[in-house]
C-alpha cells in the first residue's frame, strides 16, 4: 500500500466503520491520532487504544478542536464522526452539532495548518427516497434531520474544496455491514436470533438495501489517499445491487442451517423502509481500480464466522432501541 501521509487524524474511531478503519491503519503501522468523546462506549476499540494517540475531545467544541489540530497538525484526516443514524440518537440539536457544526470547525482548523487529504463521510440518506439507482448528480431530498445535516456537511466540504482548491472529498456510504456492526441493526439481529432458534419479526420481504461489506468500505477510504481524481468529488460507496430482506434472510438461514421461518409483515415498515434503495456506482468504478467487491454470500459467511468467534463482545453491549 502506498504510504499515507502522517500524522493521521481519525474521528468517529469508536463507531462501526471508524473502528474497522482504525484496525486497518494500525495493521499498516501508521501513526494515528483518534478523537474520542469521554462519554463514548469504546467496546469496539478497547484493545487498540494503546496502539494509537488517543485524544479525549468534544468534537462539537470549537476551541478544543482548534487546540488539538494545532497540536498534531494532521496531514490525512478521516472524518467519520456522526450522530443521528440510529433511532436512539434523536436529539435534533446534537444532530446538527455533530454532523454539520463539527465538520465546519474541524475542516476550518485543518485548513489553517495545511493537509494532504480530508475525507468526509456522507450518507445515502442525503438522497431521500428515489425510484431508481441513486446518482451523485441527483437532487438531494433529505427527509430527516440526520439526512439534512449530513447533506449540508457534504455540500460544505465540496464548496470548500472547489473554492479553495483543497484536497477534500466525501464518500457517501450505503448500507455497510460486517464485524463490529451495531448489534441492533438488521444482519446482526438476524444472526443473533437465528443462532438462538428465534423466529424473527420482520417487515415486508420486499424492503431492500444496497449492502456493501465493511472490508470493501475500508479499502475505498484507503484508496482515496492515493488518488488526486477524488478532490472535490462526492462518491457513492455501495454495491450497486438492490438486495431485498428476503434474500438477506434466506442467505443467513442457509449458512446457519437453522431452517426457521420468519414472521413476515409482523412489523410495520419504518419511514425509511423502501423497496428500492440502491446506488449508481459508475463513478466509483471509474475512479478506483478495485478488482471486485465482496459478494453478499461471501460477506455473510465472513460475518457469521467473525460473530461466532466474537459474540461475547455483543453480549457485553447494552442493546439500544
Amino acid at each position: 500500500m502506498k504510504k499515507i501521509n502522517e500524522p493521521i487524524l481519525l474521528t468517529g474511531a469508536a463507531g462501526f466503520v471508524g473502528a474497522n478503519l482504525l484496525k486497518r491503519l494500525i495493521k499498516h503501522k501508521l501513526k494515528v491520532n483518534i478523537l474520542i468523546n469521554k462519554k463514548t462506549n469504546l467496546w469496539r476499540i478497547q484493545n487498540d487504544l494503546n496502539k494509537v494517540n488517543c485524544h479525549f475531545v468534544d468534537i462539537t467544541n470549537k476551541t478544543q478542536v482548534q487546540l488539538l489540530i494545532k497540536k498534531i497538525k494532521p496531514k490525512t484526516i478521516f472524518h467519520l464522526a456522526a450522530y443521528g443514524a440510529y433511532p436512539f440518537q434523536n436529539l435534533t440539536e446534537q444532530i446538527q452539532k455533530v454532523n454539520l457544526d463539527a465538520t465546519v470547525n474541524l475542516l476550518n482548523a485543518c485548513e489553517k495548518y495545511g493537509f494532504e487529504k480530508f475525507i468526509n463521510t456522507g450518507s445515502s440518506s442525503e438522497y431521500g427516497f428515489k425510484t431508481k439507482k441513486m446518482s451523485e448528480l441527483d437532487m438531494l431530498e433529505p427527509n430527516s434531520y440526520y439526512a439534512i445535516f449530513k447533506a449540508a456537511s457534504t455540500l460544505y466540504c465540496q464548496y470548500k474544496s472547489i473554492s479553495k482548491n483543497l484536497p477534500i472529498s466525501t464518500l457517501r456510504l450505503f448500507h455497510v455491514y460486517g464485524p463490529f456492526e451495531e448489534p441492533t441493526r438488521l444482519i446482526p439481529t438476524l444472526i443473533r436470533q437465528l443462532s438462538n432458534n428465534i423466529s424473527p419479526k420482520l417487515v415486508s420481504p420486499k424492503i431492500s438495501r444496497d449492502l456493501i461489506y465493511i472490508d470493501d468500505v475500508v479499502d475505498y477510504f484507503l484508496l482515496c489517499c492515493k488518488s488526486k481524481k477524488i478532490d472535490g468529488e462526492i462518491i457513492n460507496i455501495g454495491s450497486g445491487e438492490n438486495t431485498n430482506i428476503k434474500k438477506i434472510y434466506n442467505t443467513l438461514n442457509s449458512y446457519l442451517k437453522c431452517n426457521i421461518k420468519p414472521k413476515w409483515n409482523s412489523m410495520e415498515n419504518r419511514k425509511w423502509d423502501q423497496n428500492i434503495w440502491v446506488s449508481n456506482v459508475k463513478k466509483l468504478d471509474n475512479i478506483f481500480n478495485k478488482k471486485k467487491k465482496i459478494k453478499l454470500e461471501e460477506g455473510i459467511f465472513k460475518f457469521i464466522n467473525w460473530y461466532n468467534k466474537n459474540k461475547n463482545l455483543y453480549d457485553k453491549v447494552k442493546f439500544r432501541k
